[in-house]
């Protein structure tokens, strides 16, 4: 071998270097992006109707709180939020467990005829959709 001149087993591991360097720079890319962009996906607005394409997903609802009701004496001793629409036609429903209850005063008439939006796990109870408030911060007024 001439002195200066790269053998053939240089050049080939230095383009196979060359080319799992480009490969682990696409994959601390990819990983970036999906970090960063995330995030801003449960940040996403949705209005109570559009909740129902959103099933098992993060996001924030939004609307107004039509009717609301504590169920005291029910298992669980639910409260219910049902936005855009009065129970029976309500299209998105915010409940709070009685376990949390407390943690938010009264929400029946604190929220009753206010326009809020919830953040959290879109779930859905017999056909309507539905977001399980844990903690006051979950509920913005606007």
């Amino acid at each position: 071998m001439k002195p200066g001149r790269p053998s053939l087993v240089t050049v080939g591991l230095n383009r196979s270097s060359l080319l799992v360097g480009i490969l682990f720079c696409f994959i601390v890319t990819l990983v970036l992006v999906s970090v960063l962009v995330q995030p801003s996906l449960a940040q996403k607005k949705l209005s109570a109707t559009e909740a129902k394409d959103h099933i098992g997903e993060t996001a924030t609802v939004c609307g107004s709180v039509a009717s609301t009701r504590y169920a005291a004496s029910t298992r669980g001793q639910p409260t219910f939020l049902n936005l855009d629409k009065s129970y029976p036609n309500q299209i998105f429903t915010v409940v709070i467990w009685g376990s949390n209850r407390s943690k938010f005063g009264a929400p029946e008439s604190e929220y009753k005829g206010k326009r809020i939006c919830v953040t959290g796990k879109i779930t859905e109870y017999r056909n309507v959709p539905q977001i399980i408030a844990e903690r006051p911060q979950q509920i913005q007024m606007n």
